[in-house]
């Protein structure tokens, strides 16, 4: 009787190394297949960048209100050759010495072909910003130097789709700070790309 028993148990310990190695097998094409699609691909991760801006206005009065008007042009980017990439979720605030002076943002989501860009322009004129007098300080300073910081902080999801293997997800990140010279309101250009 615990000759069938033996063969039972040989035959289950059987089953589970065929099931095993049937798994092995799978994740290690699964793998292959993984790094061949990447080769193919080049998968790049979307970003968002300020690629331009302006300050068209920037003052304030005797009672310490400030008027700002600014210009900023931010582009969406695609840099892969076989994927198009999607946004959704586009939202940026500029914020200047603290204080959350605008919102930039897209109402719908949108789609960045492959190896394309997408530019957006925004123009801003802010509310009147009631100062306090350390802020004046900082304005009249700034005037003083001839360079004004504004900092943007936000971000976007993007996605690109690779046929039949799926999408990807991203979390865009954007945090730079833009510089100005108000006599003449020109961009001081730096590096301001988002960060997956």
């Amino acid at each position: 009787m615990r000759q069938p028993i033996l063969r039972r148990t040989d035959f289950l310990w059987r089953c589970v190394a065929i099931l095993c190695s049937l798994l092995s097998v799978a994740v290690i094409i699964a793998g292959i297949v993984v790094v061949v699609v990447y080769h193919v691909i080049h998968p790049r991760v979307p970003v968002i960048s300020v690629v331009d801006a302006h300050l068209l206005h920037f003052n304030y009065d005797g009672a310490g209100i400030l008027v700002t008007q600014i210009n900023i042009v931010v582009r969406s980017q695609n840099d892969n050759m076989k994927a198009q990439a999607g946004f959704s979720n586009f939202n940026l605030e500029l914020f200047f010495d603290g204080i959350r002076i605008a919102v930039l943002s897209t109402a719908a989501p949108y789609e960045v072909k492959k190896n394309s860009s997408v530019d957006f322009n925004y123009d801003y004129t802010s509310d009147p910003i009631p100062l306090s007098p350390e802020q004046i300080e900082y304005v009249d300073a700034y005037l003083k130097e001839d360079e004004v910081r504004f900092d943007l902080k936000g971000g976007v999801r993007a996605r690109w789709r690779v046929g039949v293997v799926g999408s990807f997800r991203f979390l865009c990140n954007l945090n730079c700070q833009l510089r100005f010279h108000p006599a003449n309101g020109t961009y001081i250009s730096r590096r301001c790309s988002s960060k997956a």
